[in-house]
């Protein structure tokens, strides 16, 4: 039997290794890697692009100094040729794929999920008793008390210890009825008690935040994009082992 991995004393053969990695759980890992790497096999990448890729590289994890460099090399146990030569590189490819794949569809998608990315800053009072529920909309709406007095004694959730605030967040982080809620309100406006799973609820908008789309934003939904074809190409993958 061929001896593949050795490990101190421990020589592992060929016909383990993936029965090891899946009882390690790292299968799943090694699968998305190699997905990867057949998919950008085919890009290019110009001398000049690989120079603002290190450079980038170097900045965003502030290795600003060789000590620096030397200790992030030592630690992830890379030399700075392969950090250099391989590492980079392959990260840049990545980016170029996804750019070359998804990037002509990023406004038509945007567009599609504007609605879940815009942000919401809203007062929220939640309580289990209807009696009360119905009394503290009432003595908000006739302006007996302020939302965040009565959100501070009586909300039964952790915005109790924020006057009742909670945001700014994503409607598409928010319970989806709620979250339809807010999408329909304007700022300042009350609604009576609505019950959502076991709470009811008091909201009223505060702040719409609308999404924009801009280069941080164009960069987050490229991920989304490259996760969701990862994933499924993972899990035909997967379910081929």
């Amino acid at each position: 039997m061929t001896t593949v991995l050795q490990i101190g004393n421990r020589a592992i053969p060929a016909a383990e290794v993936i029965p090891l990695l899946r009882s390690y759980q790292m299968l799943p890992q090694l699968l998305r890697e190699s997905i990867i790497d057949e998919a950008i096999a085919p890009i290019d990448c110009t001398p000049e692009e690989i120079a603002s890729a290190t450079e980038q590289f170097y900045q965003q994890n502030q290795l600003t100094c060789e000590t620096e460099l030397q200790s992030w090399l030592k630690h992830q146990g890379m030399s700075q040729d392969c950090l250099e030569k391989v590492f980079i590189i392959r990260l840049l490819k990545i980016e170029k794929f996804k750019q070359a794949t998804w990037g002509h569809k990023l406004e038509s998608y945007f567009l599609k999920r504007k609605r879940a990315l815009d942000q919401v800053v809203y007062s929220l009072i939640r309580t289990q008793d209807k009696g009360i529920a119905q009394e503290l909309f009432f003595r908000i709406k006739e302006g007996e008390q302020s939302f965040a007095e009565l959100a501070c004694e009586y909300s039964q959730g952790s915005e109790a210890q924020t006057g009742g605030i909670i945001g700014p967040v994503e409607l598409g982080n928010i319970h989806p009825k709620l979250a339809q809620l807010l999408s329909l309100s304007h700022p300042g406006q009350l609604w009576p008690p609505m019950a959502v799973e076991e709470w009811l609820l008091i909201v009223r908008l505060e702040k719409l935040i609308p999404s924009q789309f801009n280069q941080s934003m164009r960069q987050r939904l490229l991920r989304e994009l490259f996760e969701a074809w990862l994933q499924e190409r993972l899990s035909q993958s997967i379910a081929g082992f």
